[in-house]
């Protein structure tokens, strides 16, 4: 136990020993505080008086001491039909003393418990309501005191809601609301996740349509406050879009028309950000890459201005070559047929299942152009140049013989 809970718990024990009297204080998770020997946890002979007691009680606002004796029904009379109204009371009886996790944890004990109860769909009603309660910061209790909100616990009771009533008609809302949570606590991929899950189980629901826009808006801020990846930008676009197609009358369909304009509009400035980012850690051929697509997207505009400015003057400093994206030297075939198989060996080697000596690149060899190669004896001197000979001079024109006639000309 940390250091701050334990002068809680010691403080709170200080303050209740003198009114308990010598009683023994209990705290439950799933029960919330009882007072352990007060006329509460008296057990009567059968289920009805059992009841009896407990609501006359309760009558007297004796709420702790009802409290005892519902959890007493419930744990003694387990099969009794009055089992199901006891379990109910013991979570209606934390919620109003304020003990909201108490009371959620025995609303869902009754979910499991009584999944056939007359007060299924109300218990579900009351622990949506205090999972909301949660999501609007409510504070957690610590020994019974209130000490800090929780968006983590809020997430937990919109799930056990989806878990435990999945065909309630609160499981849609809770679904969305459990990816709220998860929005609150900065968890966007986990949140984006759970709006998925509410337009592919729940479809229909009128949910959906808010689900299927928030998948847009979370994709947009993760883009806007993640990295530079034009990913993101791109999905949530198609989400607005998705959702301006099947939600043409929404009222939120004119703001997914803005945002798709902002995503559009708005991505050069992106570009012309990761460009100057690249720009700035010396990175000359990917930033001249960003500086090209904001030319190419937004001709005549400042931006692209700027961009060929930059472009120009990063040729004068580092020279063209220095900015021109591919490998630095080009490859001839059989060099470049040498390194492919080379990387599939190594990409084979790479798999978790491989079994074999390891497989390393070898440098190739270099070669220099323009040197001349030596003929060897070898089948391969044998072949055919690759480029045709040069044809033979012609022949001096022969001189004729003293004494014969010269040929007319």
């Amino acid at each position: 136990m940390t250091k701050p809970l334990f002068v809680v718990s010691m403080t709170l024990a200080a303050v209740l020993s003198p009114i308990v009297c010598g009683a023994a204080i209990v705290y439950r998770s799933d029960e919330g505080w009882s007072v352990e020997g007060d006329e509460g946890s008296v057990l009567e002979k059968t289920a009805s008086e059992q009841m009896r007691r407990a609501e006359d009680l309760e009558k007297a606002g004796k709420t702790g001491s009802a409290l005892n004796a519902y959890q007493g029904l419930v744990k003694h009379f387990s099969l009794s039909v009055l089992a199901p109204k006891a379990q109910r009371k013991v979570a209606i009886l934390n919620e109003k003393s304020g003990h909201l996790e108490a009371a959620f944890a025995a609303y869902e004990k009754y979910l499991s418990k009584y999944p056939k109860g007359d007060d299924f769909d109300s218990s579900v009603e009351s622990m949506y309501n205090i999972a909301k309660t949660f999501l609007g910061g409510a504070k957690r209790r610590v020994f019974g005191i209130a000490v800090a909100p929780s968006m983590q616990k809020a997430q937990e009771m919109f799930e056990g809601i989806v878990k435990n009533a999945p065909f309630s008609k609160w499981a849609p809302l809770a679904q969305f609301n459990a990816g709220q949570a998860l929005e609150k606590q900065g968890k966007l991929p986990e949140a984006i996740a759970a709006y998925q899950l509410v337009v592919s189980k729940y479809p229909n629901d009128t949910i959906a349509d808010s689900a299927l826009y928030q998948i847009g808006y979370v994709q947009l801020r993760e883009h806007r406050e993640g990295s530079y990846d034009r990913t993101e930008a791109l999905k949530a676009r198609e989400a607005f879009e998705e959702y301006v197609n099947r939600f043409p009358q929404s009222e939120k369909t004119p703001q997914a028309q803005e945002n798709i304009k902002a995503i559009e509009t708005g991505q050069t400035k992106n570009t012309l950000s990761i460009a100057k980012f690249y720009d700035k850690k010396k990175e000359y051929k990917a930033a001249v890459i960003y500086y090209n697509d904001v030319i190419k997207n937004e001709p005549g505009t400042p931006d692209s201005s700027f961009a060929k400015q930059r472009i120009e003057t990063l040729k004068s400093q580092v020279g063209e070559d220095a900015l021109r994206a591919g490998p630095e030297k080009a490859e001839n075939g059989a060099k470049a047929s040498e390194r492919r198989k080379m990387q599939a060996k190594i990409d084979i080697a790479s798999r978790p299942d491989y079994v074999g000596p390891p497989v390393t690149m070898p440098e190739l060899p270099v070669e220099t152009p323009n040197k001349t190669k030596l003929r060897t004896n070898s089948p391969d001197s044998l072949a055919p140049p690759p480029v045709e000979p040069p044809l033979p001079a012609q022949p001096a024109p022969m001189k004729p013989e003293t004494g014969l006639p010269v040929p007319p000309p």
